[in-house]
């Protein structure tokens, strides 16, 4: 294309865009009464963020931190996802502002940078369609940020001079936020580090977080309840798509949103434990493996399973299957205990498997050389692990040091899923016929106390007997 047709496709584009009128440019910028911009936070937010900075400060003395909130990926062309900020920075903030950075210094100072809302009176307000307030609506600012959370706030276009110096050096978080990655250098090492201590400190709640966790696993519960009398209309023909759109509508309607990639898997795609594509049929005599969890507005999020018969009766094969995953699931929720290693509950739900498998005659080897290191033949039927951390990442603390998670130990306030399972592929031609396409998983959210544990998805079922009662107390009568 010549230089002048380039120059007349751009005067056309332009033509019909009213921010380059005078007299819409004048019009605009006046006539607007005041908005609300408050931030509504939950009782106790803003002083649990403080609390945990505090904890990192006192981790790491004497130290110049700087975290990111991120910002929200591209989709396609000029569309975006739904930002969701780092949880890191969410952990010390309580805050959700895109683009803004938690700025520690090293004796005690806290700043918060945020992007300043643009006014009637700027281009941005009407210009900027990502950004600006009439295409979005109202967007706190500096104050309405700093009154909620208690934190002096600056603008972000004082980043720069605010992390100025060498001594001590700062440490931050890499690839969160591209302005503060081109002011601020920070070694792998730093990285890791920062990263390394702000999962440990995360392993343990405090009350607030606590009941954020619980709420989540409530409304999670109540999305569970949405799904199961929603199953004759995926069995007319809406599928699996209709329950996931089913779970997500709850989900919006009591929290944030879905945690993470919900998993929707009937009849054969049970078996597939990462099945999130969701858009197979649902048929009468299917099992239903639904892994799904509620992130409350807080963005703390539960991870629940359960599988159950879409019509309110397992199969035989299908009941096999569960009884024995549900006492691998009692035998792994016994072991979770403060001061036991955290592979305790790993260890005792593989253990019931692999029985069980031995005595289905589905090891050719003994239970002991099963389970031993060089052994793990029943993990054909079961490659994932049996538990982790939660909170605000469904994966929650995952920076952690071994030492610290894998090869650590239980302690109070810990909130994990428990999650054994069998997943019996249907092309698997080491398993009897009547056994592939089944896929069993039941996965409760508990938290450690100083005696035991508090079962937080106590409301839904577990046994078959209970799931199909649960069930057939759904159904459209």
């Amino acid at each position: 294309m010549s230089e002048i047709k380039a120059k007349r496709t751009v005067a056309q584009r332009d033509a019909n865009r009213p921010i380059n009128a005078a007299g819409f440019r004048s019009s605009i910028s006046q006539g607007w009464g005041a908005v609300d911009r408050s931030v509504s936070l939950p009782k106790g937010l803003a002083e649990s963020a403080a609390a945990h900075r505090a904890q990192l400060r006192a981790a790491l003395p004497n130290r110049r931190i700087a975290v990111a909130a991120g910002r929200a990926p591209v989709r396609s062309n000029d569309t975006d996802y739904l930002f969701r900020p780092d949880s890191d920075f969410v952990w010390l903030t309580g805050c959700q502002a895109e683009g803004a950075v938690l700025v520690l210094g090293a004796n005690g100072e806290e700043t918060l940078y945020l992007r300043e809302t643009a006014g009637p009176d700027e281009v941005d307000f009407f210009a900027n369609a990502r950004d600006g307030e009439l295409w979005i609506g109202p967007v706190p600012g500096l104050k309405d940020w700093s009154d909620a959370l208690g934190l002096p706030c600056r603008p972000v276009e004082e980043l720069p001079a605010g992390v100025r110096g060498t001594a001590p050096a700062f440490m931050s978080t890499y690839g969160v936020e591209p302005l503060l990655d081109a002011i601020v250098s920070t070694g792998p090492a730093e990285l890791y580090e920062l990263r390394r201590v702000l999962s440990e400190l995360r392993r343990i709640k405090d009350d607030w977080e606590l009941e954020q966790i619980r709420d989540a696993v409530n409304a999670s519960v109540q999305a569970f309840a949405d799904v199961a009398s929603e199953l004759p209309e995926a069995i007319r023909g809406g599928g699996e798509r209709w329950l996931e759109g089913t779970f997500d509508r709850r989900a919006r309607t009591l929290g944030n949103g879905p945690g993470y990639s919900s998993i929707v898997a009937a009849g054969n795609h049970a078996p597939v434990l990462h099945w999130v594509r969701n858009d197979g049929a649902v048929r009468e005599g299917d099992v239903l493996l639904l892994d799904a969890g509620v992130e409350v507005r807080t963005l703390y999020t539960a991870d629940v399973t359960r599988t159950f018969p879409v019509t309110g009766e397992f199969t035989a094969a299908q009941r096999q299957v569960h009884d024995l995953v549900h006492k691998a699931q009692l035998a792994a929720l016994d072991a979770v205990r403060p001061g036991a290693p955290y592979q305790a509950f790993h260890n005792a739900g593989m253990e019931v498997l692999a029985e069980g498998l031995k005595d289905w005659g589905l090891l050719d080897v003994s239970v002991e050389e099963a389970l031993g290191p060089d052994g793990q033949q029943h993990r054909r039927f079961i490659v994932c692990g049996t538990g982790h951390f939660i909170g605000l990442d469904v994966h929650d603390c995952a920076s952690s040091s071994a030492e610290a998670y894998n090869a650590g130990t239980i302690e109070p306030r810990m909130t994990l899923a428990v999650e054994p399972g069998l997943y019996f592929h249907p092309n698997d031609e080491t398993v009897p016929p009547e056994l592939r396409g089944i896929g069993v998983r039941i996965e409760d959210n508990v938290a450690v106390t100083e005696t035991g544990i508090d079962i937080l998805t106590e409301a839904l079922p577990i046994t078959t007997d209970g799931l199909e009662a649960w069930v057939r107390s759904h159904l459209p009568s």
